[in-house]
């Protein structure tokens, strides 16, 4: 029996503007840079081959207006625009490789990162980009605010609940009029983490959706079956992003019939496959190539060499 894959491949609109399937490119690390031909070939690819959002890779907010410019950014989100995705830039709060505490940083380092998040927001506006995201989860800056593990401030940013909230919503209060009318704010966070869990993250999410936040990235978001961790979430009117080995198209397709999440994220799966999207609307499974879980895409990026597939032809690599 053939795999109804329709679900997948449902247009959804945001902001007036239409997401042409249910599947999203994350941001994924790539050591080719976010101005460069190469960054910009890399991410045209993967939106040629039919995902509906692509997610520029993590770009550390101290960049902009530095070394990136709407100029220079201007390339990366033609290539995506010209195959028929829109164009979204994951926003770090530290240069890659910092790694910084909330302890580290004073009410002045605050005031500094909101004011760096809304400059970065202004100049991805000016560039084209349809979205920017705050990365907000995997243990880094953000989402050790957010952990009461993390998090031994005794001032207005740590403690209970609501002050363990206030950095993010500040910087989604500071992006939001950047953003105009036309670019909408996603937010990525990981639903349990140090001390924290669902109750507490759905409560962070209803803040950011105050806010400003008009779509949810949650990673991860799988515990015992896929997207499990997204439901209540998605109970919230933004749609929410699932992620965690959904290039399986059958696991892709349970997240969305049984409504757990909106949008699936194929991170891996993209990168040994950019047409994964073609093949399975096609029905062409048994031509995709397959992500086998080796890690060796990871071991380019501890070498900081430009990520590769083991899997791909030798022509490609």
């Amino acid at each position: 029996m053939s795999l109804d894959t329709s679900p997948l491949f449902r247009p959804l609109r945001i902001k007036g503007k239409t997401l042409r399937n249910r599947i999203v490119m994350p941001p994924m690390a790539t050591c080719r840079g976010v101005t460069t031909p190469e960054a910009a070939e890399w991410y045209g690819r993967r939106a040629r081959g039919g995902a509906a959002l692509v997610v520029v890779e993590a770009t550390s907010i101290a960049r902009f207006g530095i070394d990136l410019t709407a100029e220079n950014l201007r390339p990366v989100v033609s290539a995506i625009h010209a195959e028929g995705a829109l164009a979204a830039i994951q926003l770090f709060p530290t240069a890659r490789g910092r790694q910084l505490t909330p302890d580290d940083l004073s009410l002045i380092d605050i005031d500094v990162l909101v004011q760096r998040y809304r400059m970065a927001a202004g100049i991805c506006a000016a560039a084209g980009f349809d979205a920017i995201e705050p990365h907000g989860a995997h243990g880094y800056l953000l989402n050790q605010f957010f952990s009461p593990e993390k998090n031994s401030r005794s001032d207005a940013y740590g403690g209970a609940t609501d002050r363990r909230m206030r950095l993010a919503t500040e910087i989604v209060e500071a992006v939001r009029p950047s953003c105009g009318a036309s670019m909408f704010v996603m937010y990525r966070h990981t639903p349990v983490g140090p001390g924290y869990g669902i109750e507490e993250s759905v409560a962070l999410a209803s803040r950011l959706i105050s806010a400003g936040v008009e779509m949810l990235d949650l990673s991860p978001s799988s515990s015992k079956a896929p997207g499990d961790l997204a439901v209540p979430f998605s109970e919230l009117g933004v749609p929410v992003i699932t992620v965690n080995e959904l290039d399986v198209p059958a696991r892709a397709l349970e997240v969305l019939t049984l409504g757990r999440a909106h949008l699936v994220a194929v991170g891996r799966g993209l990168i040994a496959d950019p047409d994964w999207p073609t093949k399975v609307q096609q029905g062409r499974l048994d031509e995709i190539v397959v992500c086998t879980r080796c890690d060796g895409c990871h071991e380019d990026l501890r070498r900081n060499q430009p990520v590769t597939c083991r899997e791909w032809p030798a022509a490609e690599v």
